[in-house]
C-alpha cells in the first residue's frame, strides 16, 4: 500500500523559476535598453522580449531540460551500409531550434531587415539582449546560432560576389527547410590556442580547392557550412601561412562532400549541442578573401564569439541570481525564511554583484560595437569575455549552495548551470589567452586603454547627480586601471595580466553601474552595485581584520528587495 504524504510535504521544498517570465523580472535590462536603444526601436521590439522572456521561463526551460538529458546521437551508416554519419537529435532540440532561428530568426536579425517587425537590421543591443534571454533557459542552441550569425559576417565582408550569392539566401532563410546553419571549425590536436600549429591542408586540384586533415573540436558538427582555416600547399608555416575557406556539408549536386563525422564529445556541459571530431579526405572548399590573411579574418569571428559568450555569461548568472533568490526566500530553517539569515544575504549580494556588472558590461561593448567605436570594442570585448566567464563559474556553484543539497540534483536547473558555465573559461581563448590578448595587443599595441578612460570620464561627466565623493572615487579608481594596465603592459609582466584585466573590468562596470543609476527612470540601486565593486573588488581588504561598514546592511535589504529606488533614496549610502 502506498505512503500517503501529508499534503503540506511538498512546502518544505523551495520553488525554482519555472514558470517566471524572465524579461518582466529584469529590470536592470529593461532600465539598460532604454539607455542604449532609440525609444521608436524599444517601442517596435519590446512585445517580442516580453514573448522571449515569457517563453524562456516557460516552453523553452521546459524543452532545454529534456534535451540536456537527451543528447545528440551519431550514426555512421545507414541501413544499407552507406557513410551517411547523420545526427540524430531530440524532438525537444529540433523545436528549440524552431523558435531560434524560425519564430525570431536570431542568426538573421543583425543581417537584413523584415522581421520582429523591423524594417533594418537590429543593431547589436538589440540583438545580445534576444540572446540575453534565450540564454536564460538554454545556453548549449546558442553556439550554433551564434556561430551561424558570425559565419555570414565573415561571407558577407570577405567572401567573392558568387560565394555570397551561393550562400547567403540560404544562411539567412527563416524557413527551416532551406536554412543552411553555420559553424567555424578551429582547433586541432596539434593547434588550440596556437593557431599557427594549423595541420589542415588546403589543394589546389583541377581547379578546385580540396582540405585534407583533421579538426579536433567542432562544435555544431553537422553544420551546413563550417569555416575553417587551414594551410594551402606552399604557404609559410605559422599564422602567417593560413587562409580560411568555407565548407559546405552537400555539395551543389547534393552529394555529401568528402568528410566525415568521426565520433561526438562527450562533453561535461552543452550536452544539447552536438561536437564532434572531422576528418577531412578531399573535401572541396572555397577559398574566402585573401589566401595570406586567413587568420586575420578569422579574428573577427573570435572576437564575436567573444562578446556572445560574456552576454552569455552575464545571461546565465542572471538565471543562478534568480535561482538563488527564489530558493532563499522560498524556503525556511529554524523558523525563519533563508534570505532573513545574515550570512545569506551576503552571499546573495556575492552573486548579484557579479551578475550585474557583466549585464552593464555585456550592453555597454555591444553599443561600442554599434556605434562603431572599435578601440573601445577592442578592449571592452576581452575584459567582458576573461571576467564575465569566471564569475559565471563562481556564482553557479553559488546559485547551488543557495538551494543546498537539490542544487546538486540533476532534475534541478542547478546542475546544468554548473555544467555549462565551465565552457565559457575554454570557447574562444582561456583565461590566460584573453587576458593577454588585452594587455599585450589592445593595450600594449593598440593603446585602446585611453579609449575606455575617455567613456569612463564622459559617463562619469554625465553623472553629476551622483554624490561628488563617490563620484570621484569611481574616476581614481577607473584613473588608476587604466595607468596600471599601461604600465604593466609597457614592462610586459605577462605575470600580472589576469589581475590587471580584472582591476580594468572592476573600475570600468563600476563607473557604468553609478552612470546607469543616473539616467531618467532608471532604478536608483545600479549605483549600490557600483559601491560594493568600489568596496569589495577594488579596495584593499585585510583578511585579518574585516569590518563591516554602516552603509553596508541597508544597502543589502536594497538590494535583496524588489521595490526600485531613485538616486535620492539611496545617494546617503554612497559617501
Amino acid at each position: 500500500m502506498p505512503y500517503d504524504q501529508p499534503a503540506a510535504s511538498t512546502d518544505y521544498v523551495a520553488p525554482d523559476c519555472a514558470g517566471m517570465d524572465f524579461y518582466a523580472a529584469d529590470r536592470g535590462l529593461r532600465d539598460l535598453l532604454s539607455i542604449y536603444l532609440p525609444p521608436a526601436t524599444r517601442a517596435v521590439l519590446d512585445p517580442h522580449y516580453a514573448r522571449l522572456g515569457r517563453l524562456a521561463g516557460g516552453r523553452l526551460d521546459e524543452l532545454a531540460r529534456i534535451a540536456d538529458r537527451h543528447p545528440p546521437v551519431l550514426h555512421q551508416r545507414d541501413r544499407f551500409g552507406r557513410d551517411a554519419d547523420w545526427i540524430e537529435y531530440h524532438p525537444a532540440y529540433r523545436e528549440m531550434e524552431q523558435i531560434a532561428f524560425g519564430d525570431f530568426q536570431f542568426h538573421a536579425m543583425s543581417h537584413r531587415g523584415g522581421m520582429l517587425d523591423m524594417d533594418r537590421p537590429l543593431p547589436p543591443v538589440a540583438k545580445y539582449a534576444f540572446q540575453y534571454l534565450f540564454v536564460q533557459a538554454e545556453f548549449g542552441l546558442m553556439c550554433p546560432i551564434s556561430v551561424t550569425d558570425t559565419s555570414v559576417h565573415l561571407i558577407r565582408k570577405f567572401g567573392s560576389n558568387a560565394l555570397q550569392d551561393y550562400l547567403l539566401p540560404r544562411m539567412l532563410s527563416g524557413d527551416m527547410a532551406t536554412l543552411w546553419k553555420g559553424t567555424q571549425f578551429m582547433t586541432e590536436k596539434a593547434g588550440g590556442s596556437d593557431v599557427g600549429a594549423v595541420e589542415t591542408v588546403a589543394r589546389q586540384q583541377d581547379g578546385v580547392w580540396r582540405l585534407y586533415g583533421e579538426k579536433w573540436f567542432c562544435s555544431h558538427t553537422d553544420a551546413d557550412v563550417a569555416l575553417m582555416l587551414a594551410r594551402p600547399d606552399g604557404a609559410p608555416g605559422g599564422t602567417r601561412g593560413l587562409a580560411l575557406f568555407a565548407t559546405p556539408r552537400h555539395l551543389p549536386d547534393g552529394r555529401r562532400n568528402a568528410y566525415r563525422i568521426i565520433r561526438l564529445k562527450d562533453k561535461l556541459g552543452t550536452r544539447s549541442m552536438a561536437s564532434g571530431e572531422i576528418r577531412f579526405d578531399g573535401a572541396e572548399t572555397w577559398l574566402v578573401g585573401h589566401i595570406d590573411q586567413g587568420l586575420k579574418q578569422m579574428m573577427e569571428q573570435v572576437n564575436l564569439s567573444r562578446l556572445s559568450h560574456g552576454v552569455r555569461a552575464a545571461a546565465m548568472m542572471r538565471r543562478c541570481m534568480n535561482e538563488a533568490l527564489a530558493a532563499a526566500r522560498g524556503r525556511s530553517a529554524f523558523g525563519r525564511a533563508v534570505i532573513d539569515f545574515p550570512l545569506m544575504r551576503r552571499q546573495l549580494l556575492k552573486l548579484i554583484v557579479p551578475a550585474e556588472q557583466a549585464l552593464s558590461m555585456a550592453l555597454c561593448t555591444a553599443d561600442a560595437m554599434g556605434r562603431g567605436a572599435r578601440a573601445e570594442l577592442r578592449i571592452l570585448t576581452g575584459l567582458l569575455k576573461l571576467r564575465a566567464c569566471r564569475d559565471n563559474v563562481t556564482v553557479a556553484t553559488g546559485a547551488m549552495e543557495a538551494r543546498g543539497g537539490n542544487g546538486y540534483i540533476e532534475e534541478w536547473v542547478t546542475a546544468r548551470l554548473i555544467r555549462d558555465a565551465q565552457v565559457g573559461l575554454l570557447w574562444e581563448g582561456t583565461s590566460n589567452i584573453n587576458a593577454l590578448d588585452v594587455i599585450g595587443r589592445a593595450v600594449a599595441r593598440d593603446g585602446a586603454q585611453h579609449a575606455l578612460a575617455a567613456l569612463l570620464h564622459h559617463r562619469l561627466d554625465e553623472a553629476a547627480e551622483l554624490p561628488a565623493p563617490f563620484r570621484n572615487a569611481l574616476g581614481v579608481a577607473a584613473d588608476k586601471a587604466v595607468a596600471l594596465a599601461g604600465s604593466i603592459a609597457a614592462n610586459a609582466q605577462e605575470t600580472l595580466a589576469r589581475g590587471v584585466c580584472t582591476a580594468l573590468y572592476n573600475a570600468a562596470s563600476a563607473v557604468l553601474l553609478a552612470w546607469e543609476a543616473t539616467r531618467p527612470g532608471a532604478d536608483g540601486r545600479r549605483s549600490l552595485v557600483a559601491r560594493c565593486v568600489l568596496a569589495h573588488r577594488l579596495a584593499p581588504q585585510d583578511p585579518l581584520a574585516p569590518q563591516e561598514a554602516a552603509w553596508e546592511k541597508p544597502a543589502a535589504a536594497w538590494l535583496l528587495g524588489d521595490a526600485p529606488a531613485s538616486l535620492a533614496d539611496v545617494a546617503p549610502l554612497l559617501v
